[in-house]
């Protein structure tokens, strides 16, 4: 049935497979990590070029006069600066959000979860 060729040529056969397949494997893992090392960089890129951007409009100083009165809410000392409260009324929907509307500063958010936090939760 099996001559003692047919074994050993079986046997080279698989040797030869043997001692393909570790290489092959190892050149598909690192085509895979290569592809994944161009998708990070390719990000980074893009990350560098808006930090560019950024960076551009930071030494704009119009710019960061705008961004200090907008959400600081800085003034020069000759002026007057006035925060209206609007009071909220019962029947509208609080957690909608009008995105026209100005927000309220970030400390007063920050008060008011300082204050939230404080109380205690009546539905436990």
């Amino acid at each position: 049935m099996l001559t003692s060729r047919a074994a050993i040529l079986a046997l080279v056969v698989c040797v030869i497979a043997l001692s393909v397949a570790y290489p092959l494997r190892e050149y598909v893992m690192q085509r895979a990590e290569i592809a994944q090392l161009q998708d990070d960089r390719a990000r980074m890129e893009a990350n560098i070029e808006e930090l560019g951007g950024r960076e551009e409009a930071l030494n704009d100083d119009a710019y960061v006069e705008r961004e200090a009165r907008a959400r600081l809410h800085y003034q020069y000392p000759d002026e007057t600066a006035y925060i209206v409260i609007r009071p909220e009324s019962e029947g509208e929907d609080e957690d909608r959000v009008d995105p026209s509307e100005p927000r309220a500063p970030w400390f007063t958010e920050l008060w008011r979860s300082v204050e939230e936090a404080d109380r205690p939760d009546d539905g436990l």
